[in-house]
C-alpha cells in the first residue's frame, strides 16, 4: 500500500452535540460530517489532486521531467505537494500571499515550489499567474487546472457522493456545501441526484465579496469555474464569516473537531438549514480541512 491508496473512504461523523440547539433536532443523526481531513494530506483536496494527476500519467500528459504546475489558496497545492513527492515530481504553487502561514511551510515541507502573488488579486490572481506560467513554457510543465479539469469533480462523483450513499443506507435527504473549484459540491451532487433525484442539493456561499472563509468562493464576484454550473443547486445559503469562526470554535470545544473555517462555514449552513427541516431529514455537509492549518489565526482567541 501507498500513501495514495488512503485517500477517499473517509469517515461520517454524527454532529449530535453542536446541533442539540435545533428544534428539529430531535431525530439522532439528522446532521452528519464527512471527516475529509482524514484523507492522507489532511483535506478533502486529495481526492481532485490524485484524480487529476493520475488521469495526466495514463495520458501522457505528465512525464519524467515535467513539473506540476497549478493555482491553489493552499489545500489542492498541499495534495499536488504530498503526491508529487510520492510520484517524484516536482511541484510549483502559485498562491495569494496571505494564505496562511502553516499551508506554505506544509508546502514547502513536502518539497515544493512556491510563488506567491497579490492578496488584493485572491485566488482569482494566483490563477491568472499560474496560467500565463504554463502556457509560456509548456515543454517544462504539467498544468493540472483544477479550475477547469473534470477529472476535479469525477473524484466526486466516483467517491464522495457513493459513499455518502452507502454510509447514510441510502436515507440522505440534503446535501449541503461551499464551493471553491466547486467540484466537491459538483461531483457529490450529481451522483446523489442519479441515485434519488429527490435529494437537495444546497450550495453555500460567502455573503460578500469580501469575507475571511479561505477556500470559498463568492461567485457572483470572482472567475467562475468552467464546469460550475450555476443551475445545479436546488438552492443557495449565504453564511457570514464572523459566525462561521464561532462555529469553528464549537466544533473543536464541543465536538472535539478541530477543523478549518471552510468546514465550519459548511457546517453553520447546515445548522442554519436543518432549522428549517422535518425531524426525520438527514442532512450531510463537509469537513473540508483541518484547523491545524490555521492555527495562527486569530479567530480561534
Amino acid at each position: 500500500m501507498g500513501i495514495l491508496d488512503l485517500v477517499g473512504n473517509t469517515p461520517l461523523l454524527e454532529l449530535a452535540k453542536i446541533s442539540l440547539g435545533i428544534p428539529a433536532s430531535t431525530k439522532v443523526g439528522i446532521l452528519y460530517a464527512k471527516a475529509e481531513f482524514c484523507n492522507p494530506s489532511g483535506s478533502v483536496k486529495d481526492r481532485a489532486a490524485k484524480a487529476m494527476i493520475l488521469a495526466g500519467i495514463k495520458e501522457k500528459k505528465l512525464i519524467p521531467g515535467k513539473t506540476i504546475i497549478d493555482a491553489t489558496s493552499g489545500n489542492t497545492g498541499i495534495s499536488y505537494a504530498m503526491i508529487g513527492a510520492a510520484l517524484g515530481f516536482p511541484v510549483k504553487i502559485f498562491l495569494p500571499a496571505n494564505a496562511s502561514a502553516e499551508r506554505k511551510n506544509i508546502m514547502r515541507h513536502y518539497g515544493a515550489e512556491i510563488v506567491e502573488t497579490s492578496p488584493m488579486e485572491g485566488s482569482d490572481g494566483a490563477y491568472l499567474a499560474a496560467k500565463a506560467e504554463a502556457e509560456a513554457r509548456r515543454e517544462c510543465y504539467f498544468y493540472p487546472n483544477q479550475y477547469n479539469n473534470p477529472a476535479n469533480w469525477q473524484a466526486h462523483y466516483d467517491g464522495t457522493g457513493r459513499e455518502i450513499w452507502e454510509q447514510t443506507g441510502g436515507k440522505v435527504t440534503h446535501f449541503i456545501c461551499s464551493m471553491g473549484t466547486s467540484g466537491t459540491f459538483t461531483g457529490t451532487s450529481r451522483r446523489l441526484k442519479e441515485l434519488n433525484p429527490a435529494v437537495q442539493v444546497i450550495a453555500v456561499q460567502p455573503d460578500s465579496p469580501f469575507h475571511g472563509i479561505e477556500g470559498t468562493k463568492h461567485m457572483a464576484s470572482t472567475i467562475k469555474p468552467g464546469f460550475y454550473d450555476e443551475t445545479q443547486p436546488d438552492a443557495f445559503l449565504e453564511v457570514n464569516t464572523e459566525e462561521a469562526y464561532t462555529i469553528a470554535r464549537r466544533l473543536a470545544r464541543e465536538e472535539g473537531i478541530y477543523a478549518g473555517v471552510s468546514s465550519a462555514a459548511n457546517v453553520l449552513a447546515a445548522l442554519k438549514l436543518a432549522e428549517t427541516l422535518p425531524a426525520d431529514s438527514v442532512i450531510v455537509t463537509v469537513l473540508c480541512d483541518t484547523g491545524t492549518r490555521y492555527v495562527s489565526e486569530h479567530f480561534w482567541g
